[in-house]
């Protein structure tokens, strides 16, 4: 085996790892653009790390080479879902046709179905929460699989092309998958922490802001109040002006549950755009109060 041949296939899913570590940071969560062009782009770039590889093969004896194609398609998939590894996919299918050839048909078949089988591996890996050992070691043994798929497809001459590559597709995949999937976990809980800390600092300036304003509110508020409630008391009962000062009085009580709320905020929820109106903080999921009352009219 060509052991420059490895260096380079492994530095190119290192380069890939590097390109991943920083799209991961232009397409944050919530921001724009969206997911959408996320999968766009990580697809269409190890995408185009899959043709490289195609071209950088590796020869494993005189003669007899392999290419680490799968290992780009598998990773994306299984750390983005499947549209960004159907996107790499169809990259390197579409070279992988534009060679052409009898083991085009091959080809092909192992590119879509190691993209299904990375998606497959990335939904079960966030039923379980996150990627682990497991479901990298998991995909490797399902990639190889599809492998012998793909050569079974040429019949009798595909097998037995297939069996002297056995172990090394089997060796390039655990080694590849498995250990560019750990590389890969460390970017998106870089990525997930990264979020965390940007939440808790949101969270703490909002905070700090609304108990200030409720502080600055509550002291006005409590003298306003106290002067309702004593002029409710000396004029008639049932008059007009009576019924105008309950009124008021109602209305600081539910400003006074408002101010509560703004003191126990605990996360924070928003109220989606309505019309002209931006979205903004929603008072009553934010806080630990549960709604009830007068409160959740005027939580928002």
């Amino acid at each position: 085996m060509e052991f420059h041949h490895v260096m380079e296939a492994a530095g190119v899913v290192v380069l890939g790892l590097v390109f991943y570590s920083y799209s991961s940071r232009w397409f944050a969560p919530g921001a724009w653009p969206g997911p959408r062009w996320r999968h766009a782009t990580n697809g269409l770039a190890f995408g185009a790390l899959a043709v490289v590889l195609m071209i950088s093969r590796i020869e494993v004896a005189k003669g007899v080479f392999i290419d680490a194609r799968a290992v780009p398609v598998a990773l994306v998939a299984l750390v983005e879902g499947w549209p960004a590894g159907l996107v790499a996919g169809l990259v390197a299918i579409a070279y992988r046709l534009w060679l052409g050839g009898p083991g085009a048909l091959a080809g092909v078949v192992g590119l879509l179905g190691t993209a299904l089988v990375g998606a497959l591996a990335h939904v079960w890996a966030q039923r379980d929460g996150r990627v682990t050992a497991r479901h990298a070691l998991a995909l490797a043994a399902a990639a190889w699989v599809v492998a012998a798929v793909s050569f079974a497809v040429l019949g009798a001459r595909g097998f037995a092309m297939f069996q002297p590559l056995a172990v090394p597709f089997l060796v390039m995949n655990l080694v590849g998958i498995g250990l560019g999937a750990h590389l890969f976990r460390d970017v998106v809980d870089s990525r997930a922490a990264d979020a965390a800390l940007r939440e808790t600092a949101e969270l703490r300036a909002i905070t700090l802001l609304a108990r200030a304003a409720a502080h600055e509110i509550n002291n006005p508020l409590m003298i306003v109040t106290g002067g309702l409630s004593i002029l409710v008391k000396r004029l008639p009962a049932g008059s007009e002006e009576a019924q105008w000062a309950e009124r008021a009085r109602e209305g600081a009580g539910r400003i006074r549950d408002i101010v509560g709320r703004m003191n126990e905020i605990t996360r924070v929820e928003e109220v989606p755009p309505q019309g002209s109106l931006p979205p903004m903080l929603d008072l009553r999921k934010s806080s630990r109060k549960s709604s009830g009352g007068h409160a959740s009219d005027t939580a928002r």
